[in-house]
């Protein structure tokens, strides 16, 4: 969808903002820029709309060169988001949504009508928020109004500058999480600059690491973090990179382990054969879980027991396919020692447990695959609790 051939942005003085750049992104792909301050990040997304002509080279948009196009009529089709949003304070929320297509010439209900289908795509009641003006909203809903007026006129590329970097954390990540979740509908072309690599790493379907107006890595997150292509990535990413990577490392099938199981209406047992079992219903789907010490106690009693009386509530539990750094933050967040992995399909249905040393298998194996360029299935690790 965007094409830069040997693209260098020269200023007057000699300053080399972009140093022949050459590389692509895909139909629906996000790619996150993300470097130090003057690294030419910004530029780059400023060149896609014509906000800055680069010096030499070509860029192409859908396979067409974007210097024959004229600009106004360009940037009417490239979606473009800014950390300081720029809404027009005189005009409505809903107003200044439909902003776009009313340029483009869609009649006034129509783009009202639009206007008002983003403002809830993106999780602002319209009929709530439409008749607002912009400094009667807070910062992390004004960014909102900024997205859904980006997405106004359907456009296939979206650029987005910083764009939550002016709120705080907890609006922040929400923002992130919610903008996952649009762009997991909408499917943009999408370049977000940044200069936060936990964003960057977060939020891309692939990073690009800049250095002085070049591109050090372009990369998957977890390969990036994992193998970073040269000194100069290793030491931007940081020395945590490993925390970092669990971040974008899912669970897997794999990954668990199988630890006993008991039915809810079974009757107790006298030995669990470990220091406790999952418990599930009869549909095989997570209940909680039951200690050895806890039946062992129940057991002597005269009345015969059934599970069902004795067993706790799971509250440690995730789907599969969450990430190593969800897991990692259940446990810490229940002070448990394991957690329970449900079906990502959301049925309940249990699949195992991961643990801490499984947790850090999971991490070595993903971080050994990518080295290998293999599947995590096909790797295998030295086990902390085999030795």
């Amino acid at each position: 969808m965007i094409r830069f051939e040997h693209v260098t942005k020269r200023y007057a003085d000699g300053t080399k903002a972009v140093d022949d750049l050459s590389f692509e992104v895909a139909e629906g792909e996000l790619v996150t820029l993300v470097g130090p301050s003057g690294c030419g990040k910004t530029t780059t997304m400023k060149m896609v709309n014509r906000l800055i002509e680069p010096t030499e080279g070509r860029i192409f948009l859908d396979g067409e060169d974007i210097s024959t196009v004229d600009p106004v009529q360009l940037r009417r089709r490239i979606g473009y988001v800014i950390q300081q949003v720029g809404l027009f304070p005189h005009k409505t929320v809903l107003e200044n949504t439909a902003t776009v297509p009313h340029l483009l010439g869609v009649k006034r209900a129509k783009a009202r009508e639009r206007a008002a289908e983003l403002l809830d795509l993106v999780g602002l009641d319209p009929k709530v928020h439409g008749s607002r003006y912009p400094e009667q909203l807070s910062g992390g809903q004004r960014q909102r109004v900024g997205v859904a007026r980006a997405l106004a006129a359907d456009p296939p590329v979206l650029l987005m500058d910083e764009p939550f970097g002016a709120v705080d954390p907890v609006v922040r990540e929400r923002l992130q999480n919610e903008f996952l979740k649009l762009q997991s509908q909408v499917r943009k072309t999408v370049l977000f600059v940044t200069h936060d690599i936990e964003e960057a790493v977060r939020l891309g379907d692939r990073i690009a690491v800049y250095g002085q107006g070049r591109i050090e890595q372009l990369d998957a997150p977890a390969a990036v973090l994992g193998t970073p292509a040269t000194p100069y990535v290793a030491d931007f990413v940081g020395a945590d990179r490993g925390l970092k990577r669990l971040s974008v490392t899912p669970i897997e099938e794999s990954d668990l382990e199988q630890p006993p199981v008991v039915r809810l209406d079974d009757p107790l047992p006298h030995d669990l054969g470990a220091p406790w079992a999952v418990v599930l219903d009869s549909s095989g789907d997570l209940h909680g879980w039951i200690s050895a010490e806890k039946a062992a106690q129940a057991g002597e009693g005269a009345r015969k027991a059934t599970v069902r009386e004795h067993a706790r509530r799971m509250e440690a539990w995730l789907p599969l396919g969450a990430s190593l750094k969800q897991a990692f933050a259940t446990m810490l967040q229940h002070d448990a020692g394991w957690i329970a992995v449900i079906d990502h399909e959301g049925t309940g249905r249990f699949l195992g447990v991961l643990t801490p040393a499984r947790l850090h298998e999971a991490l070595r194996r993903s971080i050994d695959a990518d080295a290998q360029a293999v599947p995590r299935t096909e790797v295998e690790v030295e086990s902390i609790s085999s030795r």
